[in-house]
């Protein structure tokens, strides 16, 4: 029972711990792919036997280096992961022997083309709809030539028994999560959204999926122990807000402190690497390749058009979490979330008949006074 906290703390702690462990791995002689977005399939870096390192920056302090090369307006997630590229202060970065890309937005494209200079970059060719044969044939094909890459750089075979093992443990690893994080469809909820944001990021940085699957069933095991008898951690009365729109990293935290300080509890988040990214699994009856093409092709980002996927995602999430109010965080210069934000609001609020607000916000500490204004307001309204 005492013992929750320190595996939520050892969670938190993951990407600290990972920079010992990606040493050691990279000792040991393995390749490590360094990755930027939930676009790239986990499975086919497993099947490589090759480690997927988890790149994007989510903090303040590299953005200054970043923008020597990057325009000041430009999302604060590029500016910063680039920014940790060309100081090689992320050890994730430092050890990659291969970057992979997506072309998810124009900034990351970018971003893409001036990493590919300093180290060996692949770039998977996204459609720009997730609808259609043609978008299916072209994403499929994209997966291929990832594949081919990684067999060609790393000198392997990539088989369909590799891929159907690298399946079988992400989707077991989608479910353990899926089970976590659904215990906060209980009222009131059994943990914290601080605490079930740190625990999910920590996976991110996990090279050992079997040991990570393990303590997920141990942390819900007596996060329920506890629950059931009786330890109630989050007050009744606490507003369920459900979290959307762009990835939330270290800095973003500062949205859910202020809506946990100001009488709200997080439930839910659905944003990049949140609860859409583990609802979607594998099917492990049909042929590897495309069965991890129409697993990625419903990915929920604002990169595609139209986006019905995360419409139809949030309206599920609103209803069995039984959320109070929508927090949209778009990040400054994500244009593609930040136009779609007002499809949201109009969903939320028309459809779902839920209060709903838009935070703009970056990576720095200056608004986080009138962010507390705001939600606090926010709350007190519902």
């Amino acid at each position: 029972m005492n013992n929750l906290p320190n595996f939520i703390y050892e969670f938190s702690e993951a990407r600290r711990n990972a920079f010992v462990d990606i040493k050691n791995l990279k000792d040991e002689g393995k390749k490590i792919v360094g990755v930027y977005c939930g676009f790239a399939p986990w499975e086919i870096i497993k099947a490589s036997d090759a480690i997927a390192a988890w790149l994007c920056g989510m903090d303040e302090d590299p953005i200054r280096d970043g923008e020597k090369h990057l325009p000041r307006n430009l999302c604060p997630l590029i500016k910063s992961s680039y920014g940790y590229a060309i100081t090689e202060k992320c050890p994730f970065y430092y050890f990659s022997d291969l970057l992979l890309g997506e072309t998810t937005c124009d900034g990351k494209k970018k971003m893409y083309e001036l990493l590919s200079k300093r180290k060996p970059m692949h770039v998977m060719q996204l459609p720009q709809t997730p609808y259609g044969k043609a978008s299916y044939v072209y994403y499929k094909n994209s997966i291929i030539e990832l594949k081919n890459t990684l067999e060609t750089n790393f000198n392997v075979k990539i088989t369909k028994e590799k891929l159907r093992y690298a399946i079988k443990l992400r989707n077991k690893e989608r479910i353990t999560l899926r089970n976590y994080y659904g215990l906060s469809k209980l009222s009131p909820p059994p943990m914290s959204g601080y605490d079930l944001r740190r625990v999910i990021q920590g996976t991110l940085y996990i090279a050992d999926k079997e040991k990570e699957i393990s303590d997920i069933e141990s942390i819900i095991k007596m996060t329920m122990e506890n629950y059931n008898n009786g330890k109630r951690p989050i007050s009744s009365d606490a507003k369920r807000i459900l979290i959307t729109g762009c990835p939330l990293g270290d800095s973003t935290e500062k949205i859910v402190t202020a809506i946990e300080s100001n009488g709200g509890v997080v439930v839910c988040y659905e944003n990049c690497n949140g609860a859409k990214d583990e609802n979607l699994l594998v099917d492990e009856k049909k042929d590897p390749i495309d069965a991890l093409t129409e697993r990625y092709l419903k990915t929920a980002c604002a990169c595609m058009s139209p986006n019905d996927n995360r419409i139809e995602y949030l309206s599920y999430l609103a209803d069995e979490y039984t959320v109070d109010g929508v927090v949209d965080v778009i990040l400054q210069a994500c244009h593609t979330y930040n136009v779609e934000s007002n499809r949201i609001q109009e969903f939320m609020t028309k459809e779902k008949k839920l209060p709903y607000i838009k935070i703009e916000t970056d990576y720095s500490t200056s608004d986080i006074g009138q962010l507390n204004t705001r939600i606090q307001a926010f709350i007190e309204m519902l």
